[in-house]
């Protein structure tokens, strides 16, 4: 089938098109495999949010939810059987993509975002969901908190792909980054150990960043032509420190080995402000080996009127007076992150409650 010419575009340009969504009505409708053929989208993530909204707004859960009612099975164990189904039959729609990609075609799943503060269970619960879901072409979801860092490198040294999630700071990047080879090397003091189907990448947050930071230079009076750049800016000078690590003599003695270099993957891309352009965190974020995972919203307008902007490579230095200009209008930029972060998690949180909390009430209806 004819790929549209705008994503096909973005494609070629280096940005491995993702969707940022999942639902069994989306995978049964053949919504999921037209969006393959003609919108060029090599992969999927999802989050408790996404879960929440597909089981709730379907009746193609019912017979499932059932199922389990009259089994008894506690609500935990129906999240993860009804998620995990979910996950793998897109791993499975998705096959042939990471086959000819090698690097694509992957679905992520996220561990409970209540573990996000500890460490080993993290790394214990991401060692199951690869374990349930059993397919190569799996990407498990751990936030990139100061507790998750060690989660990742264990994962990693395990074997288990992974997408780091929830990363907003320059700081925070580059200790994912560090956690990431640490995960190789450690893997690596096995002679007999191989990297061959070890994939990551790094989910770096995008809209949320000028969300925070928009409504804090309105607070300080700042040149309201400072707004919408942040988001940007913070991510192209993301890209410039992956550059730096994944050209260095540390990495390279780990690519020499077969190893994947830890992508980019840039999160949080649909606009929340309206007088944005649409499109903005497409166009302005083009590179080559990154991701890009959009709402379908983001991605249909991007089939309709997107274009591919100025390589990121490109921006450095307007990047960083842009940020130097945020912060010298007086926004706190280590506190926006932390902030970013701590709201991150909590928003994961109440989604898995919201989802439990649905899931519980079903069982109940389906006995």
């Amino acid at each position: 089938m004819t790929q549209n010419e705008n994503l096909e575009a973005l494609s070629d340009a280096g940005v491995a098109v993702w969707l940022d969504d999942l639902s069994r009505d989306r995978i049964r409708s053949g919504n999921l495999q037209q969006l393959v053929d003609e919108h060029s989208v090599v992969g999927v993530t999802t989050n408790p949010s996404i879960f929440a909204a597909a089981i709730s707004g379907s009746e193609s859960y019912d017979d499932q939810l059932h199922a389990m009612a009259v089994r008894g099975v506690s609500v935990e164990e129906a999240l993860r059987t009804i998620t995990a189904a979910d996950v793998r039959d897109a791993c499975d729609l998705l096959a042939p993509v990471a086959q000819r990609t090698g690097r694509d075609g992957r679905v992520s799943l996220e561990v409970a975002p209540g573990l996000a503060h500890e460490t080993d269970a993290t790394a214990a619960e991401a060692a199951h969901l690869w374990w349930l879901v059993d397919r190569p072409n799996l990407f498990i979801k751990i936030p990139a908190t100061v507790e998750g860092l060690p989660a990742i490198t264990e994962t990693i040294a395990n074997g288990i792909s992974v997408n780091v999630t929830l990363i907003f700071s320059l700081e925070r990047y580059k200790a994912v980054m560090e956690a990431y080879l640490a995960g190789l090397e450690k893997r690596a003091e096995d002679p007999d150990a191989s990297f061959e189907g070890i994939e990551s990448v790094a989910s770096f947050f995008v809209s949320r960043v000028d969300t925070e930071i928009d409504k804090r230079l309105d607070d300080a009076g700042a040149d309201p032509s400072l707004k919408g750049k942040a988001g940007v800016a913070n991510a192209q000078l993301a890209y410039q420190a992956y550059e730096e690590v994944f050209s260095s003599d540390r990495w390279a003695a780990l690519e020499a080995r077969g190893a994947s270099k830890q992508r980019p993957l840039w999160a949080s891309t649909g606009v929340k402000n309206p007088d944005y352009s649409d499109v903005l965190y497409l166009s302005e974020l083009v590179a080559p080996d990154t991701v890009n995972t959009m709402p379908e919203k983001t991605m249909q307008a991007f089939a309709d009127h997107g274009q591919v902007g100025r390589p990121v490579q490109e921006t450095y230095a307007d990047a960083e007076k842009v940020m130097q200009s945020v912060r010298d209008a007086g926004v706190d930029l280590d506190d926006v992150f932390a902030v970013l972060e701590t709201e991150g998690v909590q928003k994961f949180i109440d989604a898995w409650d919201e989802l439990s909390g649905s899931v519980k009430e079903q069982l109940q209806d389906k006995k």
